[in-house]
C-alpha cells in the first residue's frame, strides 16, 4: 500500500500538499484558528480552547496573541513561558519547537515548507518540510523571517526584520537579510 502524503510530511519526504487528507486537517485548522482569534481576549485567555487542544504542546503560560495562522497546528511545541505577539504566521508542515521563555515580537513568520525547485513541481504541489527549533529564552524581533530547517539556539536575538536561512548559535545576536552573526553575549 502506498505511503499517505500526510505520513511522507512527517517523514520528511518530498510530499503533495494537494491531498483530500491534508486538506481536512487544514480546514479543522483553520476553524481552531479563527476561534482563537475572533474570541474575545478576556474569554481567549492565553490560547483559544480549540487551538490550545490542536497544537503539539502548549506549556505552562504559553501565551499566543490574535491574529495568529498556522498551517496545521498539531507541529508546534511551544515551551512555558513562550509568548507570541500578534501577527505570527507559523506554517508548521514540520515540527516547530520554541524553547521556554521565549519572545516572538509581531509578524514574525515561520516557513517550513519548502517548495519543489521544477515549475512542475510546484504545479503538482510537491513540497518539503524542514523543522525549526527555537532555543529557550531566545528573542525574535517583529516582522523577522525564520526558514525552514534553521536552529536558534538557546539565549539568542534575532533582530526585526531579519530573514534567517541559516543557523544562529546560543547567545549570538543576528541581524540583516540574510540574517549574519554581529555579537556575542
Amino acid at each position: 500500500m502506498a505511503e499517505s502524503e500526510r505520513a511522507k510530511m512527517a517523514a520528511g519526504q518530498w510530499y503533495t500538499c494537494l491531498d483530500d487528507e491534508l486538506e481536512a486537517l487544514r480546514a479543522t485548522t483553520r476553524d481552531a484558528v479563527f476561534e482563537h482569534n475572533c474570541l474575545p481576549p478576556r474569554q481567549r485567555g492565553n490560547l483559544g480552547p480549540s487551538l490550545k487542544a490542536l497544537l503539539g504542546k502548549a506549556g505552562e503560560g504559553a501565551r499566543i496573541e490574535a491574529p495568529f495562522h498556522c498551517a496545521y497546528g498539531f507541529n508546534i511545541f511551544l515551551g512555558d513561558g513562550v509568548f507570541l505577539n500578534a501577527g505570527c504566521t507559523i506554517l508548521d508542515t514540520a515540527s516547530v519547537r520554541i524553547g521556554r521563555g521565549t519572545l516572538l515580537g509581531p509578524h514574525v513568520q515561520i516557513y517550513c515548507a519548502e517548495h519543489h525547485k521544477e515549475a512542475s513541481g510546484r504545479q503538482a504541489g510537491l513540497e518539503i518540510g524542514r523543522p525549526v527549533e527555537i532555543g529557550a529564552n531566545a528573542w525574535i524581533g517583529g516582522g523577522a523571517i525564520i526558514l525552514g530547517g534553521v536552529s536558534i539556539g538557546e539565549g539568542a536575538i534575532v533582530g526585526a526584520g531579519a530573514v534567517v536561512t541559516r543557523d544562529v548559535p546560543d547567545n549570538t545576536t543576528a541581524v540583516g537579510n540574510p540574517a549574519r552573526a554581529v555579537r556575542r553575549s
